[in-house]
């Protein structure tokens, strides 16, 4: 999970970069325009099919309050839906705009506010706004409020608030992706409801192996979902025995996974990141898309 220690490794690793080091390096004109606009893709492919889509804000009833949350779905249809957990920084313009994006590749998506017993989204409006003094100690009271089991009983909701829309195809599996600090909570859903959680995509999370009995690692003999792990390669440099405990137990659950550490920093894929890396995130995202399509 994103923590000071994070940070200052993302810094000291930012402040070593030049342009010309960048993923981007040198372009021009369109291309350059093209490179910094988030989802906008300079590559030979053909440009995917973007479906129109509806989009509102949702309050949904869970066992401890109501939570609410930014629900995307395509206009017309039913759509297997998904379930979005933010990283640190919460539920804000940047996941909004991420939801939306798989909104359109087809999905039903529900962007999940994890703050939401201490406050309303957004509770920050950045990740930037986070690596502040004052945005960390708003965040530090919200983050000890969110306990292994606090994160269960949101999961179950949701997936029952989702089953429970016109515009989610109930006939098919749901999916729940995480970033930083969603990571795990991707795991505690699966568990949750392996019946209805087909596929599980973790993005540079954080305390998937953290020496704990809910450990997210040790749940995975519960799952029935494929796993999707991108690890950020400085989380590996630091704990590198994490993908071989993951890797050791998916193997002993006999549970799809796929383990992949990133040449990228922690939180590569989140928009407004410092360490956003388009490259490496658009990679990242393609392999998301395959997973849903395959197991949803």
């Amino acid at each position: 999970m994103c923590d000071k220690f994070t940070e200052t490794e993302n810094e000291r690793w930012l402040a070593d970069q030049s342009l010309g080091r960048r993923a981007f390096t040198v372009m021009s004109g369109a291309a350059a325009v093209a490179a910094l606009v988030p989802g906008c893709r300079a590559s030979t492919k053909a440009a995917p099919v973007i479906t129109p889509v509806t989009s509102q804000m949702v309050h949904i009833p869970t066992p401890d309050s109501v939570a609410d949350a930014f629900f995307i779905h395509p206009t017309n249809g039913h759509h297997p839906a998904i379930i979005m957990w933010p990283d640190i920084a919460g539920l804000r313009d940047a996941y909004k705009e991420m939801g939306s994006r798989l909104a359109q590749a087809g999905y039903a998506v529900l962007v999940v506010n994890q703050y939401y017993r201490s406050a309303p989204a957004p509770v920050l409006s950045s990740f930037n706004e986070w690596r502040t003094d004052a945005g960390s100690a708003r965040l530090k009271p919200m983050i000890a409020a969110i306990t292994p089991s606090a994160t269960t009983r949101d999961a179950a909701a949701f997936i029952d608030w989702l089953d429970g829309r016109s515009e989610v195809d109930g006939k098919r599996k749901i999916g729940t992706c995480g970033y930083c600090m969603g990571g795990p909570f991707t795991f505690r859903a699966a568990a949750v409801r392996p019946d209805r959680i087909g596929a599980l995509a973790s993005f540079h999370g954080g305390n998937l192996v953290d020496g704990t009995p809910d450990s997210p690692h040790l749940l995975i003999g519960k799952l029935k979902a494929a796993m999707l792990i991108a690890i950020a390669q400085n989380d590996d440099q630091r704990e590198p025995d994490v993908k071989t405990a993951l890797r050791t137990a998916a193997n002993a659950a006999k549970q799809q996974a796929e383990i992949t550490v990133y040449p990228a920093q922690h939180g590569w894929c989140t928009i407004d990141s410092p360490v956003y890396n388009r490259e490496q995130a658009e990679m990242a995202w393609d392999r998301l898309l395959v997973t849903f399509k395959s197991y949803l």
